[in-house]
């Protein structure tokens, strides 16, 4: 069997997060990491280097647009692909996440059953 897919779930809503981790380490080929702000996000990324990261896009302080801006500022965490989660999932929204880097867009709220599918899926695409 092969490693088990590395994710990062970065989210400021203790609630969110719980519910994500616990779906996404139902899935045995999950391991997972989380955390509540983007610095955290940073530093986490630099050292355990997941194979993708998970993240809101509303957040105090270091929003999930400039945590993406950072980590492609680093040469650890520049090629990690990052998917936002957000409520704001109008078509312009989604243009404009997507321009800023991003390998996809879950929305909010999402189905805690399927939330290991569609992060695999978003994976594999990036894998060309």
């Amino acid at each position: 069997m092969s490693d088990p897919l590395k994710v990062l779930y970065v989210d400021d809503e203790d609630d969110i997060r719980e519910i994500a981790v616990m779906a996404l380490e139902f899935d045995p080929g999950f391991s997972v990491r989380s955390c509540n702000c983007g610095s955290e996000a940073l530093a986490i990324a630099a050292d355990w280097l997941p194979d993708l990261i998970l993240l809101d896009v509303m957040m105090p302080g270091m929003d999930g647009p400039e945590a993406l801006q950072r980590l492609r500022q680093s040469a650890e965490t520049v090629s990690i692909p990052v998917v936002f989660t957000t409520a704001r999932t109008q078509p312009e929204d989604l243009a404009k996440f997507m321009s800023l880097g991003a390998a996809g867009v879950i929305s909010k709220p999402f189905e805690p059953m399927s939330l290991a599918e569609q992060a695999r899926d978003l994976w594999e695409r990036t894998r060309g």
